[in-house]
């Protein structure tokens, strides 16, 4: 039952994740923008059938691969998602069509690093699903906390009574 909570928490977290990334999204707490990746390694790590023992070799390959596809997945995807600020200083992200296909490329390569594993009888468990997922948030999260820091806030000019008013120079009052 443990492997069937990861996927439901693995499922739980892209649908969440893809709902997020179709309307913009407030970066907030750039301090805690790692905890949900945390929380996900430690249960990756938590699996114990991380590592095939019977073909450790093959699973130990099959999920350094797992973790490359996340760590650039998630790259791609913080340098793909838009970032800017609104007027009063908040800074703003939002996936794009390119986001969409980091996506789309991401999960084509996890299936296909599931499909070789199955061929060549490597039991895979959830727990590299979860710590490529974790690595994927992970990468994302910290690309989008360092490109918010580097995002000037556009502030409005505000207005007040009189401002459409000249004001006269010492040189008018003579």
């Amino acid at each position: 039952m443990p492997g069937l909570a990861n996927v439901l928490v693995v499922v739980a977290v892209v649908v969440l994740i893809a709902v997020r990334q179709t309307r913009p999204q407030p970066i907030r707490d750039a301090r805690r923008w790692w905890i949900v990746p945390v929380v996900l390694l430690f249960l990756g790590l938590r699996e114990p059938g991380t590592v095939d023992s019977h073909h450790a070799a093959a699973s130990g390959v099959l999920l350094t691969v797992e973790l490359l596809v996340g760590l650039l997945m998630g790259a791609a995807w913080g340098w793909t998602s838009r970032v800017w600020s609104e007027a009063d200083g908040s800074v703003w992200s939002k996936g794009t069509k390119a986001t969409a296909a980091v996506w789309a490329g991401g999960i084509a390569l996890r299936l296909g690093l599931v499909g070789a594993g199955a061929l060549i009888g490597v039991h895979q468990g959830s727990g590299a699903l979860l710590l490529g997922l974790a690595a994927s948030l992970l990468v994302r999260s910290g690309v989008l906390a360092w490109r918010a820091q580097s995002v000037h806030p556009t502030y409005a000019q505000a207005t007040a009574y009189g401002d459409d008013v000249p004001v006269s120079t010492w040189r008018d009052r003579r």
